[in-house]
């Protein structure tokens, strides 16, 4: 064979084994969840847009999401979990950040503090006047975590009906059709009722305004800029324009469970009530029968307790289903633990079990879930309270509802510069917060942590802690107590109980003080002239013993017994057992018989100086 044979011959046939050893090989190359094989053939992935997604499962999802909401105690909970964890019982709290160059305007951020706090009562902020902003707050997020979405249109000016010329409406987010798609004569294209431009950029929203109806028309449609609609929602693919329920990933299994805990249920029942069957050779069952129904059926009495005498052929065939099964506790934990897992919440928060649990496990898990939450919260604020609060101060920078007690406004020139602030999210206790407070003390004092982070991190305005404690002196200042100093007093000790110490260490004082003039007095008489001493004072009119010059002056001893140790009882009377001083003047062997001895009793307020005679 030639060169030119070689080149361009026709190549020979590939052997079946061999195609089937290169479709191996590009199996392997492959991402494995992309093969199909006999165990994956039925599973379905078509191709489809966020929005075709969205489009062909919102409705029913969210209907059957309320539906479980409605009916099963776990998604119930789950609900309840998110109200309570992301707004809490208080709501967010708005802290206004205004400054004057680097300074803290305190006066403006009082002032804007003081109007919202009005303004978000009951009957102001939201149209209908049956919520406050914090009920507000947990409708939003209970919404959103139900249905998927939230929708609230933004009333303003004299329609808003309040100082403000601002007011919300909540509406159900049906009237934001699902089925109303397609391009407009403007450029923009309405997806699913929102219309949005090149960018997908929400421009409008196309809403029925008039009566809802359960009927899938649509009516007649309403068309309301963007900056008047806050539509809240979280989208898991970029271009999507409508939510989905948050449950959308444990909702056929919820209801699962709902089923197969109602069948154990009323297995449980059965297998309670005992049943059974009665069996007769012919089939006959008119001798057991003790009635009849309507239909014909024969009807026999059972009493508890009681045993009748079956005719004469008949028997009974128990039945007896095995329920509630041992297995049953372990299965619905698996599968709530399953559920708790898609919710993204702990499994003994979702079903109220602690039953083997320490407090490392349930710290870990809990701490990983309030992580979570917070992450919710970062969410809600930037989603609906930082768009709430910029519309709010708009509108009432410019009615003119923020003013100073002198009736000054605060000017809308500075929009800006009052636009700044923060919201502070509710936040978590632990059984024993001792330790929390020691690692915020020391992250303070280590210089990686502030006061005001501490303040934040715990859900409160440190300039609101300032305040509450001045205004706190103020009152204490002004009522004259004493109040507890548990730096210097760790045992807790009541103000009286503290007052009486201190008293009680005066005294003490005061009686060693007397001692020590004591003994010097008692050396002065021991060591003064014996012509110049005169002789004792005696209380009994006795004549004064005689004192001969030519003795040598006593030998005095001065015996003090130490002050005894303060009691406090408990009705804060302060007791201090009486001190006695024995002073003894001792005189030489050669003195004579009248020499006198002189005894004296030492009190804590007087000394009283008895002499008596040998």
């Amino acid at each position: 064979m030639g060169l030119f044979d070689r080149i361009f011959r026709k190549p020979a046939p590939i052997a079946p084994k061999t195609r089937r050893a290169d479709a191996n090989i590009r199996a392997t190359r492959n991402f494995e969840a992309a093969m199909t094989d006999r165990l994956n053939a039925s599973w379905s992935s078509p191709a489809l847009t966020a929005n075709e997604e969205v489009a062909g499962a919102l409705e029913v999802t969210r209907n059957r999401a309320r539906s479980l909401a409605k009916n099963n105690e776990f998604a119930h909970k789950y609900l309840s979990m998110v109200v309570a964890n992301v707004v809490g019982p208080s709501g967010f709290s708005l802290q206004a950040l205004a400054k004057e160059g680097e300074t803290p305007d305190t006066i403006a951020r009082k002032l804007i503090e003081k109007s919202f706090s009005e303004w978000q009562r009951r009957g102001v902020c939201e149209l209908s006047g049956r919520l406050s902003f914090a009920d507000v707050q947990r409708q939003v997020i209970e919404t959103w975590a139900r249905d998927g979405e939230a929708l609230i249109v933004q009333i303003t000016g004299k329609d808003a009906g309040n100082p403000n010329g601002y007011a919300l409406r909540l509406l159900e987010v049906e009237r934001l059709p699902v089925q109303y798609s397609k391009d407009l004569q403007n450029g923009n294209q309405a997806v699913m009722g929102v219309e949005v431009n090149a960018f997908n950029r929400p421009v409008a929203y196309w809403l029925n305004l008039g009566r809802l109806s359960t009927s899938h028309t649509q009516g007649t449609l309403t068309r309301l800029e963007a900056n008047q609609v806050l539509h809240i929602f979280k989208p898991y693919r970029p271009e999507q324009v409508r939510g989905m329920p948050s449950m959308h990933t444990v909702i056929a299994g919820l209801k699962m469970l709902d089923g197969y805990e109602e069948a154990a249920i009323v297995a449980a029942r059965v297998g309670a009530s005992k049943m059974g069957f009665f069996t007769t050779p012919d089939g006959d069952a008119s001798p057991l029968g003790n009635d009849q129904d309507d239909e014909g059926n024969y009807i026999t009495d059972a009493d508890p307790g009681s045993f009748q005498t079956l005719p004469k052929g008949v028997t009974f065939q128990d039945w007896n289903p095995d329920y509630p099964h041992a297995n049953y506790q372990s299965f619905m934990k698996t599968r709530l633990r399953s559920i708790a897992s898609g919710l993204g919440v702990t499994y003994h928060g979702l079903a109220n079990d602690l039953e083997g649990v320490n407090f490392s496990s349930i710290r870990s898990g809990t701490l990983e879930e309030r992580d979570a939450w917070m992450v919710l919260q970062h969410w809600f604020i930037e989603a609906f309270l930082r768009p709430v609060y910029r519309e709010w101060l708009t509108w009432s920078l410019t009615s003119g509802a923020i003013a100073f007690t002198s009736g000054a406004k605060l000017p809308i020139a500075k929009y800006e510069k009052f636009a700044e602030h923060t919201w502070l999210g509710r936040r978590w206790g632990w059984v024993d917060p001792l330790k929390d407070i020691e690692a915020a003390r020391l992250s303070i004092k280590s210089g990686i942590a502030s006061p005001q982070m501490v303040a934040a991190q715990s859900g409160v305005d440190i300039e609101d802690v300032i305040a509450a404690i001045a205004e706190f002196e103020q009152q204490v200042a002004a009522s004259g107590i004493t109040l507890i100093n548990f730096e210097s007093n760790p045992q807790g000790q009541t103000a009286v109980e503290e007052a009486a110490v201190a008293n009680a260490t005066e005294a003490t004082k005061a009686v060693k003080g007397e001692l020590t003039e004591l003994r010097t007095l008692v050396t002065t008489l021991a060591t003064r002239a014996q012509p110049a001493a005169p002789g004792p004072v005696i209380n009994n009119h006795m004549a004064p013993p005689a004192v001969h010059n030519h003795l040598p002056a006593p030998l005095v001893e001065v015996k003090a017994a130490d002050p005894a140790p303060v009691t406090v009882v408990n009705n804060n009377a302060v007791h201090v057992p009486e001190t006695t001083v024995h002073v003894e003047a001792v005189m030489p062997e050669q003195r004579t018989p009248d020499a006198p001895t002189i005894n004296v009793v030492v009190q804590p307020a007087e000394v009283t100086v008895n002499n008596a005679f040998a």
